[in-house]
């Protein structure tokens, strides 16, 4: 079976559709950092050991006691996303049936990979200890991108609340307060589609 092409337009959609601009930050941070993290979202990946140290070396001392949790939750980001699909697949038993909006497989699968991307960006956000994190052009786009495809917008908000509970489980309960806001940024902004 031939996958359908994507139309002209939702590809233009899907280069612009990125959660992540870092322009909020400039006034926060050296250059060399901000460099690490845009070469990070660029290449569409988390922050690699050799990223952290760096950020750790030339950021002020309060970013690096979040720099151990963001390691954490890129290490275990599979058991993570799969535990949101559960969720997801709980509260919505047929939706990679036939009729269901995470059909056929390669619907769900990007589904899945959405939700791998969301908690990539969300650790941006905790690395940087900043909620702004968020593009308001690029959630735009994505937002218009989930239209064009008809993407359960309602299972995609259950999977991120599931990927903050997953997430907000493996972290001390003092930390969960403090992390809490991350995910509700991008949460909310989901929310609104």
């Amino acid at each position: 079976m031939t996958k359908p092409q994507l139309s002209e337009k939702t590809l233009e959609l899907i280069k612009k559709a990125r959660i992540v601009s870092f322009a909020t930050w400039q006034s926060a941070y050296a250059p060399e950092i901000l460099q690490r993290f845009q070469a990070a979202d660029d290449q569409g990946r988390y922050l690699t050991d050799e990223d952290l140290v760096e950020i750790q070396a030339i950021a002020p001392s309060p970013i690096s006691s979040q720099l151990d949790t963001v390691k954490m939750l890129r290490d275990r980001v599979n058991e993570i996303i799969t535990e949101a699909r559960g969720q997801v697949l709980e509260t919505f038993p047929n939706i990679t049936q036939p009729g269901g909006g995470l059909y056929p497989a390669d619907r769900a699968d990007a589904c899945w990979r959405d939700f791998w991307h969301f908690l990539r960006c969300i650790t941006y956000g905790i690395a940087g200890q900043r909620t702004d994190y968020t593009s308001a052009e690029g959630l735009q786009a994505m937002q218009l991108l989930y239209q064009e495809l008809q993407v359960p917008l309602d299972a995609m908000v259950i999977g991120l609340e599931g990927i903050k509970t997953a997430s907000l489980t493996r972290v001390a309960s003092e930390q969960q307060e403090t992390l809490a806001p991350y995910y509700d940024r991008l949460i909310e902004q989901l929310k609104r589609f």
